[in-house]
């Protein structure tokens, strides 16, 4: 190919990237509508209170079967007729569902944000959180299991992200 032959632009840049001043506020806002499994998990680590409320809005079945400690339950059809007797209004609320094939959080969201409340989506769901290896409660009691090496680092507490 020489100099002045044009090389095809694969499937990645035929649209080509957005302007970084583009490209930046774009991912700004994206951080403030998202949260991830891992930084839910470091933050109910610390122990003291997260500063959110995370809500878990899948079904009771789901729920029973297992759920994050530490979560509140409301499924996302109850949510216009409960949030107001369940969640304060002045604290921020990361809603999940069961992963990333579900938008059950993102209806939820909608709808809490729709009643006034502040709210993030956290990325993964129940599944990532299982996944990644952090303790769930379920009939069995508390129980942890591995991290899956596709999603997690092995061996550390710190992906690098």
């Amino acid at each position: 190919m020489t100099a002045t032959t044009a090389r095809p632009l694969n499937a990645v840049l035929r649209v080509p990237p957005a302007p970084p001043a583009e490209a930046a506020a774009h991912f700004a806002a994206s951080l403030a509508f998202h949260t991830d499994v891992s930084d839910v998990a470091a933050a109910f680590a610390d122990g003291g209170d997260p500063g959110f409320v995370l809500l878990d809005t899948r079904s009771a079945d789901a729920w029973e079967q297992g759920h994050i400690p530490g979560a509140l339950h409301l499924p996302t059809a109850l949510i216009p007729g409960r949030a107001a007797e369940l969640l304060d209004p002045a604290i921020p609320v990361v809603t999940h569902c069961w992963g990333p094939g579900c938008n059950g959080a993102t209806r939820a969201a909608l709808a809490l944000a729709l009643l006034g409340y502040g709210v993030k989506e956290m990325l993964g769901g129940y599944e990532y959180w299982v996944r990644e290896g952090f303790a769930r409660r379920t009939p069995d009691g508390i129980v942890h299991s591995g991290p899956d090496p596709l999603t997690a680092p092995l061996g550390t507490d710190d992906c690098g992200c």
